[in-house]
C-alpha cells in the first residue's frame, strides 16, 4: 500500500525496516524530525523485544518459560496484543507458529532465505496453540519448546504506538505505514489520508480515504514467498495444519479502529480461505479481498473501487 500526500503542509519520511519499508506522514512539517525520532525509538524497542531473526532479542533469549519468566513491558505489550489477536480470530492468528515457520524454511530474514535457499526436505511441525501461552502481571509461562513468532501482530502494534505517541506528544495529525500496517492519529488532512490499496503492481488497485484514528492493514500470500520441496511457500501459516495457508486470496485488506485489529482480521481472512467472507460478515468487518484470479470482493461497506491518484 502507498499513501498520497494531501495538502501543502504535510511532510513525510520513508526508510527501510524489517525486510520492508516504513512511511511516516505528519500534518506539520515542523514536527517531522521529532516524529521520526519517536518512530525510531518505538521500532528499535520492538525489534529489541521480539525480532526472531536476532539472537540478541529478548524473545530469542527466552529458552525455557515453563516455570514463568518476567518479561519487559515492551515485550509484555507485544505478547498481550498477539494473544488478543488469537482470541479475536478464534486461533486463526496464532503466535505459537514459530517452530512451524522454521521447519518450513523461514528461519532467517527473507532476503537471506531467498539468497541461500532452504533445505531440500522440509518437515511440517505441529503448532502448539495459543492457549498454551499465559501472560499474567508481566510473567510469561508456556511449555518448554514452544517457539513464538509475533510477526503477524508486532508491526501493527508498533504502528499504533508510534501514531498515538506522535499525536499526543507533538499535537499533529499522523499516519504511520509499517509494511502495509497503517495507523493514524490526530486530525487528518482536509480530505482525509488518501491510501492507495494495492498489493503487487499487476493487482487491481483502489484508493480509500482514512479519517484520523483509523487503521488499515493488508495481508498477502504473494510477497514473502520462497521455494522448498519444489513448491512455492508463503509466510502465513494455518495453525490447524502447520503449513502455509491455502492461497485462496492473493491479498486481504481491512479497515478497523486500530492497525492491530485490521491486521488480525486481514490475516484471519487469509488463513480461513473460502470461509473468510462469512466470518468477516459475522464480525461486521469492512474488508476487500482479492482472490487468486484477481477478482475483488468487497465486504462490510468497503467503498466502491476508485483508482488511486498519482502521489
Amino acid at each position: 500500500m502507498s499513501t498520497t500526500i494531501d495538502g501543502p503542509t504535510v511532510a513525510g519520511h520513508a526508510w527501510p525496516l524489517w525486510s520492508t519499508r516504513g512511511h511516516l506522514l505528519v500534518t506539520d512539517r515542523g514536527a517531522l524530525e521529532d516524529a521520526v525520532r519517536i518512530a525510531e525509538r518505538w521500532t528499535t524497542a520492538v525489534g529489541d523485544a521480539c525480532d526472531r531473526f536476532r539472537s540478541d532479542s529478548e524473545l530469542s533469549r527466552i529458552t525455557d518459560a515453563s516455570h514463568g519468566i518476567a518479561v519487559s513491558p515492551v515485550l509484555a505489550d507485544l505478547l498481550d496484543a498477539a494473544l488478543q489477536a488469537a482470541a479475536i480470530s478464534s486461533g486463526a492468528v496464532d503466535p505459537t507458529v514459530g517452530s512451524a515457520l522454521v521447519a518450513l524454511g523461514y528461519d532467517r530474514d527473507l532476503d537471506l532465505v531467498l539468497r541461500d535457499g532452504v533445505p531440500t526436505r522440509v518437515v511440517v511441525t505441529e503448532v502448539p496453540g495459543w492457549r498454551r501461552v499465559d501472560l499474567a502481571d508481566g510473567v510469561l509461562t508456556m511449555p518448554a519448546g514452544v517457539r513464538l513468532d509475533l510477526g503477524a501482530t508486532a508491526k501493527a502494534v508498533a504502528a499504533d504506538r508510534i501514531a498515538a505517541t506522535v499525536a499526543a506528544e507533538l499535537g499533529v495529525g499522523v499516519l504511520v505505514n509499517l509494511g502495509g500496517d497503517i495507523a493514524t492519529a490526530g486530525t487528518a488532512p482536509g480530505a482525509g489520508w488518501q491510501v492507495a490499496v494495492q498489493d503487487l503492481p499487476a493487482d487491481p488497485a483502489t484508493q480509500v480515504s482514512l479519517a484520523g484514528g483509523w487503521g488499515l492493514a493488508t495481508s498477502s500470500t504473494q510477497r514473502r514467498r520462497w521455494s522448498a520441496d519444489g513448491e512455492v511457500r508463503h509466510h502465513i501459516v494455518d495453525p490447524a495444519t502447520g503449513r502455509p495457508a491455502e492461497s485462496v486470496w492473493r491479498s486481504a485488506s481491512v479497515v478497523a479502529p486500530t492497525a492491530l485489529l485490521a491486521n488480525t482480521y486481514a490475516t484471519m481472512a487469509v488463513v480461513l480461505g473460502r470461509q473468510a467472507p462469512a466470518a468477516l460478515d459475522e464480525a461486521r468487518v469492512t474488508a476487500r479481498l482479492v482472490d487468486a484470479d484477481g477478482v475483488v470482493h468487497l465486504l462490510g461497506g468497503w467503498p466502491a473501487e476508485t483508482l488511486p491518484k498519482a502521489a
